[in-house]
């Protein structure tokens, strides 16, 4: 399966939640997307559809492949403590994640885009891999060049002060990576142990 590029507001009603963008039509159309989505009747989810759904939301949610996701619950469940709160640590701790978290990026997408166009810097050396694993202490910050392209910051919104994992300095356009977030800081609604349960089947 290719990256999704297609309407971001299918994605929205599909799980009901605007996991990507604003979601600003759920209000007025929160059936499931498709010419009987509202009339339908549908049976009962089994155990094993409503943890399919949980995986694909966090899936599209940070923007992450089948193979990728797979291997980062594979990474996840090797270090200690409970794989699910791993996993979405080790999916937070991604570049792109945090040039988003760090408001360097209005979406995550525009925050992929970023760094595989070479906007970004960690520890001063310039990474174009938005999967890259950030570890306690680096740097995020804009390239030079970057922070006077007026195209680039006129994008940039400010880290959101919730985001307590990282630090942010406005001056400088330059970010750190404090340490693994605490699941209960990360304020994004998945239910990772229905994806342990589907991955240990």
């Amino acid at each position: 399966m290719a990256r999704y590029t297609g309407p971001k507001n299918r994605i929205c009603r599909i799980f009901g939640e605007p996991i990507l963008g604003s979601g600003k039509n759920l209000g007025k159309n929160s059936n499931p997307p498709g010419q009987h989505g509202g009339s339908r009747k549908r049976k009962a989810a089994s155990e094993y559809a409503i943890q399919l759904k949980e995986k694909q939301k966090a899936k599209y949610t940070y923007g992450v492949l089948e193979k990728q996701f797979r291997n980062t619950y594979v990474e996840a469940s090797r270090l200690k403590g409970a794989t699910g709160e791993n996993l979405i640590k080790l999916l937070e701790a991604r570049l792109d994640n945090a040039v988003y978290r760090l408001g360097i990026a209005p979406t995550r997408p525009a925050a992929r885009q970023l760094v595989s166009h070479k906007h970004i810097m960690v520890n001063g050396e310039i990474v174009n891999i938005p999967s890259y694993q950030l570890k306690a202490g680096d740097i995020i910050e804009l390239k030079p060049k970057s922070k006077v392209n007026t195209t680039v910051t006129s994008l940039m919104r400010g880290k959101n002060p919730k985001v307590n994992w990282m630090d942010w300095s406005e001056k400088d356009m330059k970010g750190t990576y404090i340490a693994h977030p605490e699941r209960e800081s990360v304020p994004e609604n998945i239910k990772e142990q229905l994806i342990v349960e589907l991955y240990s089947k």
